[in-house]
C-alpha cells in the first residue's frame, strides 16, 4: 500500500535518454514517478514482485517499479546499496 513518506533513500538519480524521451513525449514529470517509487507505489509489477520490493526495503535488495507512460513502460530501479536510482526503458536494462 503506497505511503506518503519515503521508504528508502534513492541515492543519485539518473535517467537514460530513452526514458527521458518517453517521459517528455507523454508530458510526465520524472519526479512524479520517483515519488511513487520511493513511497511504495510500485506501478504495474507482478504481485510476487511487490512482495520482493517490500522485503527489499527491509533487507537492502534492489527495488523495481514499472510504470506505463504513454504507449511505453518506464522502469525505476534503486540499487541494493541505495547509491542510485535509475529511470530506464526495459530494453535498456
Amino acid at each position: 500500500m503506497p505511503n506518503s513518506k519515503p521508504l528508502f533513500p534513492l541515492g543519485q538519480i539518473v535517467a537514460t535518454p530513452g526514458a527521458l524521451t518517453v517521459l517528455e513525449a507523454a508530458n510526465v514529470n520524472a519526479a512524479q514517478l520517483l515519488n511513487r517509487h520511493v513511497t511504495g507505489d510500485w506501478g504495474t509489477i507482478y504481485q510476487e514482485d511487490r512482495g520482493l520490493n517490500e522485503q527489499a526495503i527491509k533487507d537492502g535488495s534492489r527495488i523495481l517499479s514499472v510504470y506505463p507512460v504513454g504507449d511505453q513502460v518506464v522502469w525505476a530501479i534503486t540499487e541494493a546499496d541505495r547509491s542510485s536510482t535509475c529511470l530506464l526503458l526495459p530494453d535498456e536494462y
